[in-house]
């Protein structure tokens, strides 16, 4: 049983601190935090939890603040997040210079607007949309905003489609359609919009995400979309747009019934058109109505940014379009958020020019070298087996080049497209040598070297496979994956040879703090999982 259930920590430093005489205790159970620079800059003790009755020094403030936010993991080692944390000092300066703006006051910040618009035609242009058509998008929050936007639009023109033909619209009542391995923001646009979740189990035979003919099973008349996510994340696997959408051509050929597909491209939708811009995944699959990615993942921006853009406006009804009249001038908003931030938007922008289509380029392709590397040094170890492909031979790729003149390794082409994600599992073999030892401790013990590597379960029909993932991201370089196999290598066979000592490590749960209970909510108090991804991501 955990420490933590026979000693109240917030007791212990109540009883251990220095005490006045008949005076008041300043204790962490008296919620103040009393600091080592008080002498230093004259502060009285801080409430943790009520505002202060005086302000402190903006220069105190900003180190005693600083000091406990260096207790947070390093942003370079967390290998969970698919989050971009790094951006040139002149990206940085010019967000700061920008930092004030609100991107909805469009006649006070013209020319923010004016960049805002390029963005999103940039998108629509890499994403080819139909140049006779006028694609029409919006920045958000990022991808979950994004995902209910798009979502709204499907499950609004079904609901005009059903109106017209005399039929109801809350009897059975729409649904949409995804794999249960979709992140939980697709899940959220569900639950939040009343549509009925449908969700594909998932198959190893389908590369642990949607199977196109296994979905076809959950669609009918009321299905408003199909979500199809471009980078899967469990394991980076591509979901099948094409196949997909063949499919649902054949179903409203035989029922009358169109069901349009809108792209989750969360993280794919700014590596396939570097990587491998010939497959075909984005608007030029005419079933493809909308496609969602994140500017802050690997759009290689800081968080807070995600875009959302349809084919064209006819995908995208007018009564979900706000015409506003109080702000100086006729303005136009879809989302749902009102006020937002100006300054992320200006970062994706500044990331589009300084880049452009070679630099993204060479910053994906070098993501999914490193994870590549990666890949085979696990698998060479004999200690894992890894699940995601990308670093395997795209079909009939092997063979052609066994017939000619060998495969080139460095050619992106020849590999089996998908996100730079690694997902990895103990091997068959050594489990059976080593029965007592669990893969959260490689989790736990790798923490304690500074490196962040997730270990979950799969989605529903595998959540009895647990797998470690590794987001390889442009920060992640060729000498950090050299240092990481390392690690990951001296844990699993530490954990090999002193299996019987380190059962203690079943005991360890999440790290723990004296305060960490303040705020949180108590286990149960959630509704349960269904499926879908709801972990760090």
């Amino acid at each position: 049983m955990a420490l933590s259930k026979h000693l109240n920590p917030d007791q212990l430093i109540q009883a251990s601190k220095d005490h006045k005489g008949h005076g008041h205790v300043h204790s962490s159970t008296g919620h103040q935090a009393v600091h080592a620079y008080g002498g230093r800059y004259g502060t009285d003790p801080i409430p943790k939890y009520k505002l202060p009755s005086k302000g402190v020094d903006a220069e105190a403030t900003y180190q005693l603040i600083h000091d406990e936010l260096s207790l947070d993991g390093s942003p370079a080692l967390n290998l969970a997040s698919f989050v971009h944390t790094w951006m040139p000092k002149q990206a940085d300066q010019l967000m700061m210079e920008n930092i004030s703006k609100n991107l909805i006051d469009q006649d006070e910040y013209p020319m923010t607007q004016v960049l805002h618009t390029r963005c999103v035609s940039i998108l629509a242009d890499l994403w080819h949309a139909p140049s006779t058509q006028q694609a029409i998008g919006t920045a958000t929050t990022g991808s979950s905003e994004a995902i209910q936007l798009g979502g709204l639009a499907m499950k609004r023109i079904w609901q005009e489609k059903r109106k017209a033909a005399g039929k109801s619209i809350h009897e059975p009542g729409p649904n949409i359609v995804m794999g249960a391995n979709a992140q939980v923001a697709l899940e959220k646009f569900a639950r939040y919009f009343d549509v009925e979740a449908r969700l594909v189990p998932i198959s190893e035979e389908s590369h642990y995400c949607l199977d196109p003919k296994r979905a076809m099973e959950y669609v009918d008349e009321n299905t408003i979309g199909v979500y199809v996510i471009l980078g899967s994340t469990y394991t980076g696997h591509y979901e099948p747009v094409k196949e997909m959408a063949a499919l649902l051509d054949e179903y409203e050929a035989r029922t009358g019934h169109s069901v349009p597909i809108h792209v989750d491209g969360a993280s794919g939708g700014f590596i396939a058109p570097f990587a491998n811009p010939k497959l075909d995944w984005d608007f030029r699959i005419p079933r493809v109505v909308s496609i969602n990615t994140s500017g802050h993942k690997f759009g290689l921006s800081y968080v807070g940014v995600g875009w959302v853009v349809w084919r064209s406006k006819q995908f995208l009804p007018k009564d979900l379009i706000f015409e506003l009249h109080y702000l100086g001038s006729v303005e136009y908003s879809f989302s749902l958020n009102f006020s937002r931030p100006a300054h992320p938007i200006i970062a994706q922008y500044f990331n589009f020019v300084h880049l452009g289509f070679e630099g993204y380029r060479n910053v994906a392709l070098q993501d999914l070298k490193n994870a590549r590397l990666l890949s085979r040094a696990l698998e060479k170890s004999g200690l894992f087996t890894v699940l995601s492909d990308i670093h395997r031979p795209a079909e009939g790729i092997a063979t052609a080049a066994k017939n000619t003149f060998g495969f080139d390794e460095e050619n992106v082409e020849n590999y089996v497209p998908g996100l730079p994600v690694v997902s990895f599992r103990f091997s068959d073999d050594f489990k059976q040598k080593y029965p007592d030892v669990q893969q959260k401790w490689v989790q736990v013990l790798l923490r304690a070297k500074g490196w962040i590597v997730p270990n979950y379960e799969l989605a529903p029909n595998l959540e009895q496979i647990e797998i470690l993932r590794v987001v390889v991201r442009e920060t992640m370089t060729a000498v950090m994956v050299d240092r990481l196999v390392a690690d990951i290598i001296e844990v699993v066979q530490g954990l090999a040879k002193e299996d019987t000592p380190v059962h203690a490590l079943n005991a360890l749960q999440s790290r723990k703090t004296v305060e960490g209970h303040h705020g949180r909510l108590e286990p149960g108090s959630g509704s349960k999982p269904s499926g879908t991804y709801a972990k760090q991501c």
